[in-house]
């Protein structure tokens, strides 16, 4: 008669019982839980008390009213995961914006948009010129820079609008149609863009460096990573990032305005503070801020469905910010002690 072997499945039950308590403890301890629950969490209440909500052009217009706010946030994540910010993200959109609307109003719109990108990164080499070698602030470089080419867009337009006729401009607004959800182009280049930062910020020695950089800039050039070649990398890929977020502005309403979206700046530092990226630096991702953008325009949308004054929606949105500085300051601080 042979024994009934019990060791291995025990140690088999064991292990399993593991995997899945590290699971919850990751779950429990991800970034992105928080935010990701509130989303979950306002699109079943809003789907609830409004009847409007949850069809499918709504669902078309957050997807598309998310898209050049969230793609501004991804910049902005870069610049505040080193512990910086960038007030100027808005302004440097909006310049290359008009520049590729004037340009193109009697030109090449090809031409144009290159032009336009140029004109983006080269106000982000700008600032991560002066920040990354003068050491200046980068709340004072970024509000002098904003304040400039807030007029320097209305000088170079004579403060006029410029209406977008070409198709390459207006492209990223058009998509396929998906059970009567149209998912346009610029929601497709959003996700990629984000994918793309995620896993360059993860999986390279450049991510390690720019989280190494936002968690202690002395700490990492003592262990030898060039801290200010760092700096400027993000900057530059940043303005790379608002670029591609005027030509989806120029597609989402097709005019160039030099007074348009003058409040992008302060709703992506919203996003990616509701995303769970730390405004002290070295902590955060993408893929929170891309929720967090998702949650900033269902906040909005959904509020709006049920007959709530926009004064109301602007309320909810500064309570949750703070909410979520005071949620990082706590874990921050228990971290340190």
């Amino acid at each position: 008669m042979t024994s009934t072997p019990t060791r291995e499945p025990d140690a088999a039950v064991l292990e399993l019982e593991e995997d899945r308590g590290g699971f919850l403890r990751g779950l429990a301890t991800s970034q992105i839980t928080g935010p990701l629950a509130a989303l979950v969490l306002a699109v079943v209440v809003f789907a609830l008390t409004t009847s409007t909500f949850f069809n499918a052009d709504n669902l078309s217009l957050i997807a598309t009213q998310s898209v050049v706010v969230g793609t501004l946030a991804l910049g902005q994540t870069l610049i505040i995961l080193t512990a910086g910010i960038d007030l100027a993200n808005g302004a440097i959109m909006v310049l290359g914006a008009v520049v590729i609307g004037k340009l193109a109003t009697d030109g090449n719109a090809l031409w144009a948009l290159v032009v336009g990108a140029l004109v983006c990164v080269a106000f982000g080499l700008l600032n991560g010129a002066l920040i990354s070698s003068f050491s200046l602030p980068p709340f004072i470089v970024t509000l002098g820079v904003l304040s400039v080419l807030s007029a320097v867009a209305r000088l170079y337009t004579d403060s006029q609008s410029y209406p977008i006729d070409s198709d390459l401009l207006t492209i990223l607004n058009q998509g396929p149609t998906v059970g009567g959800v149209t998912i346009t182009y610029g929601v497709f280049l959003w996700v990629a863009l984000t994918a793309l930062l995620g896993y360059a910020l993860t999986q390279t020695a450049w991510g390690v460096r720019v989280y190494a950089v936002g968690d202690n800039k002395r700490a990492a050039a003592l262990t030898g990573i060039k801290v200010k070649r760092v700096l400027l990398s993000v900057y530059i890929t940043a303005a790379v990032i608002y670029a591609f977020a005027a030509w989806q502005a120029l597609g989402r309403t097709p005019t160039a305005d030099p007074s348009g979206y003058s409040t992008a700046n302060l709703d992506s530092i919203t996003a990616v503070v509701i995303g769970g990226t730390s405004l002290f630096g070295g902590r955060g991702g993408v893929v929170g801020t891309f929720i967090g953008a998702l949650i900033v325009t269902v906040l909005a949308n959904g509020l709006t469905q049920a007959g709530i004054d926009s004064l109301y929606q602007q309320v909810a949105t500064g309570v949750l910010v703070v909410i979520a500085v005071a949620v990082d300051h706590f874990v921050r601080t228990r971290q340190t002690r």
